[in-house]
């Protein structure tokens, strides 16, 4: 397991983040203490659409939640994900069979594995950096 920053440039970031319309965030927990809820409604606030991804969660933040990405019945731009870090090549799988654009490992969230499967599946893949934060720093605050 790596635990190596991977990051596009401030242009890159800026372009896929202004063409993305619909992120899923995997594992989004109901849980307003969460970190996965703090992202997922600062990405509401900032105009994107998020799809809850958790079997165990009904709805979030006013969205129907899904068991996997495959039973998302909409495309989606992003794969947020907060998962464990070997948890995470499976999410990358389903990222490259839903079609998505980008797979966004978190903050503290490394994995080789799912990077090779991203990157070989055509998706840009960002690994150990949060979301959130990294819209507000383009953003300028």
């Amino acid at each position: 397991m790596s635990t190596e920053t991977l990051i596009p440039d401030d242009a890159d970031l800026r372009s896929l983040l202004a063409a993305a319309k619909t992120i899923a965030v995997v594992g989004l927990s109901s849980k307003p203490g969460r970190d996965s809820n703090g992202t997922a409604r600062y990405l509401q606030r900032a105009g994107y659409r998020i799809i809850p991804v958790n079997p165990n969660e009904g709805e979030v933040l006013g969205e129907r939640a899904y068991s996997s990405l495959l039973d998302v019945p909409e495309r989606v731009d992003i794969v947020d994900v907060f998962r464990r870090s070997p948890s995470t090549p499976p999410v990358a799988r389903d990222a490259v069979r839903a079609g998505a654009k980008v797979l966004w490992l978190q903050e503290g969230i490394f994995n080789d594995e799912a990077r090779r499967i991203g990157e070989e599946g055509g998706l840009t893949v960002v690994m150990g950096v949060c979301l959130h934060l990294t819209i507000e720093r383009l953003r300028g605050g």
